[in-house]
């Protein structure tokens, strides 16, 4: 009995030692990193073409529904592209694998631009922010190359020019 009593007091002295994941250190840096990244989701518009329905909603969708991406699909001269689900892009990435796909030219209208030009810091704390979330969701539809018929609605980028200098579109709404 004392053998049994004296274990288990050891067990849960040491319970604290087996449970500490990271220094403390470690964990606010990981902290900041978390918030930066969801901060550059928010303000990178990241939300407005990975989150369905984010800016219908005026950005008022849980976070635990952000970046699953979408069946919307953005049409142009380039073919059909959709938003990918970065929850499970992130999932199957690793941080370098994440980093240089952040790098690489992206088809419209994702603005892979402004993305490569992020310090690599901003793009880790982004990758770190959506591996965080967990992954979620389905694939987003695939490519859709240019002429062939797409299944799902899209939005289309179609340059209409005026029938004159600074006269409205044939096709705007008039109030």
């Amino acid at each position: 009995m004392k053998t049994v009593s004296l274990l288990t007091t050891v067990m849960l002295a040491a319970l604290p030692l087996l449970t500490a994941s990271v220094p403390a250190t470690q964990a606010a840096e990981s902290d900041e990193a978390l918030a930066r990244g969801r901060y550059l989701v928010t303000i990178g518009g990241c939300n407005d073409c990975h989150t369905p329905g984010y800016a219908q909603a005026d950005g008022q969708v849980a976070e635990r529904d952000w970046l699953t991406g979408s069946t919307m699909g953005f049409q142009g001269a380039w073919g059909t592209t959709y938003p990918t689900n970065l929850r499970l892009l992130a999932a199957r990435l690793n941080e370098e694998e994440w980093l240089a796909r952040t790098l690489a030219p992206q088809r419209p209208p994702m603005p892979w631009v402004a993305l490569a030009q992020m310090t690599e810091s901003d793009r880790r704390a982004i990758w770190r922010f959506i591996r965080a979330l967990g992954p979620s969701g389905a694939p987003a539809p695939d490519y859709v190359l240019p002429g062939r018929t797409p299944l799902t609605p899209v939005i289309v980028f179609e340059p209409v020019a005026p029938s004159a200098v600074g006269a409205p579109l044939a096709s705007a709404a008039r109030e």
